[in-house]
């Protein structure tokens, strides 16, 4: 792994394929980090692509700076694209990722080229809210407080997360995990109708679509990358 400077903390990534081909970056979902997409990004590698795949503020290796707001990790990932000399990526977002991808396609949208979002609901209040998570026992590989922080947030959203839909330009896939996935498919679709140039598809694989069905996500990404 390496790690570069972004945003005031040290961010670790791995990285796939050839340094001069298009690059993708890959945003992995809360409680995991950046080797939960090394099955995808070995393929993609191989197309060729330069693939990275960072572990987010508080997973993993990358620093754990105990303030955890969405608005945060999107500011570390645009700083990542700096610190890596890239004016522009294809992005990939699962879950958390996906939402931090979007809050960054908003705020900064010449940095994305194509954004694709797996399982990502549109940015409501959670009705009922979400409850008071229980820290699990022992060791941890993210910091809890990055769980209590980013409950908070899913709980009562900026508005301004939905409302700044529109300012996308980017082509986005929205690939939804169908009806045993944990996330309401109804918000999946009402994302992708918020969006100026969307593509909703369903693979039946539940939330975490790019591990259960591989081959049908990857199909699904490399022909909307192309």
């Amino acid at each position: 792994m390496d790690t570069v400077k972004a945003n005031g903390i040290t961010l670790a990534y791995r990285a796939w394929g050839p340094e001069d081909a298009p690059p993708v970056v890959l945003l992995h979902a809360r409680g995991t980090d950046g080797a939960d997409w090394t099955r995808v990004a070995e393929r993609l590698a191989a197309r060729p692509r330069r693939v990275y795949a960072p572990d987010l503020r508080g997973h993993g290796r990358s620093d754990w700076p105990g303030a955890y707001g969405y608005e945060a990790m999107r500011d570390d990932v645009h700083g990542f694209l700096g610190a890596l000399g890239l004016a522009r990526a294809d992005v990939v977002g699962h879950s958390l990722g996906g939402v931090v991808a979007c809050l960054l396609a908003q705020e900064h949208p010449g940095a994305v080229r194509r954004l694709v979002l797996e399982d990502v609901p549109v940015t409501v209040p959670l009705d009922p809210p979400r409850p008071p998570a229980e820290r699990p026992q022992g060791h941890l590989p993210y910091d809890w407080a990055m769980i209590t922080a980013t409950d908070a947030q899913r709980n009562a959203p900026d508005p301004a997360w939905r409302e700044g839909t529109a300012r996308i330009t980017a082509p986005v896939l929205l690939i939804g995990g169908g009806p045993s996935s944990v996330i309401p498919q109804a918000q999946v679709a009402q994302l992708a109708g918020l969006l100026p140039d969307a593509r909703h598809v369903t693979v039946d694989a539940g939330h975490l679509v790019h591990e259960r069905r591989p081959e049908e996500f990857l199909a699904h990404v490399e022909d909307f990358l192309r």
